[in-house]
């Protein structure tokens, strides 16, 4: 006599799998519908300044609270000028960590040394403005800025974008400290997609007597270029959003006399932060607003040229191919 066969567990019914769509569809609708309410938010808010002002807000470089009188070209600046500098310094630095970590370093350091790195992302961002200010500002002042200021002093135009007062505060010191908060994020990043490339990839093309920099440039950067442009995003994303310790370091200058790159500015959040809370119901909190619909527009359009740059990526694989 043959054993009956065993019992099956009961499948979730076409019920079930119903709602459990509904949830999913609904959790979507319902981060659009918070992305759109902020949008709308904003412009609700933002209207007095955009009626009176309009793009010339974009334009303007005054803003003075006691006139009424105000314009954004200022905090943009400082927004877009420091991002640029995180990025042109933390790209490099964390492909080149990322690049230690996975296809240089001894397995006895990996772990400890991509640890520490990671640690970096817990520190507060308040923690280091107050580094950059009381610490990294007066290095920079004096072993940065002052000698060359001395090199081009009485050079055209390369004198103007090394002036300003020596004490280590404004773009650039913004600009190398965001590079050092971010450079955890995409360092993390580049090194996880690294790791997913196939390791019988890389062995052929050693095998095939190619350098760590050729097996890094025509395997691994080719099968991970969308983790990586991914990564460089976040990173920029956290950049353009950095509150503290911009404020800590970039001046809260409003006023934009020169392109040094030690000149005091301002950037959107610091501003956001410095003026939004003692700031009269009228002009200058719709001002505020419309700085804060320029920032989300501003994030929008990095977004949308990174998949723009994506996209065109693969099309130009598949035209290849």
């Amino acid at each position: 006599m043959t054993n009956p066969p065993p019992v099956k567990a009961a499948r979730s019914g076409p019920m079930a799998d119903r709602i459990f769509g509904w949830l999913a569809k609904g959790a979507a609708l319902f981060t659009l519908a918070m992305l759109m309410a902020i949008l709308v938010s904003l412009t609700i808010s933002a209207w007095p300044a955009i009626s009176k002002y309009g793009l010339g807000f974009l334009t303007s470089t005054t803003w003075d609270p006691v006139k009424e009188e105000f314009g954004g070209l200022v905090m943009i600046y400082g927004t877009l000028m420091t991002s640029f500098i995180a990025l042109l310094i933390a790209v490099p630095v964390s492909f080149g960590i990322a690049l230690f970590l996975t296809e240089l370093a001894p397995a006895w350091l990996k772990r400890p040394l991509g640890t520490a790195i990671e640690l970096l992302a817990a520190i507060p961002s308040i923690v280091y403005g107050m580094w950059g200010l009381l610490v990294f500002g007066p290095l920079l002042a004096t072993y940065v800025q002052q000698p060359l200021q001395a090199m081009f002093a009485g050079v055209p135009y390369l004198g103007a974008f090394f002036s300003g007062p020596p004490v280590g505060i404004g773009i650039l010191s913004a600009g190398i400290i965001l590079a050092i908060m971010i450079i955890p994020f995409i360092a993390a990043v580049m090194r996880d997609v690294f790791e997913v490339t196939p390791t019988l990839l890389k062995e052929s093309a050693y095998g095939l007597g190619a350098t760590t920099w050729e097996v890094v440039s025509t395997v691994v950067l080719p099968y991970t270029k969308a983790g990586v442009i991914g990564g460089i995003m976040l990173g920029l994303g956290r950049a353009i959003g950095e509150t503290m310790a911009v404020t800590f370091v970039i001046g809260n200058f409003n006023q934009l006399d020169s392109l040094s790159l030690f000149q005091a500015a301002n950037s959107i959040t610091s501003a956001l932060a410095n003026e939004f809370a003692e700031a009269g119901e009228g002009l200058h909190q719709a001002s505020l607003m419309y700085l804060g619909l320029v920032l989300f527009f501003i994030t929008f359009v990095v977004l949308t040229l990174s998949k723009i740059l994506l996209s065109q990526l693969r099309k130009n694989e598949g035209a290849k191919t």
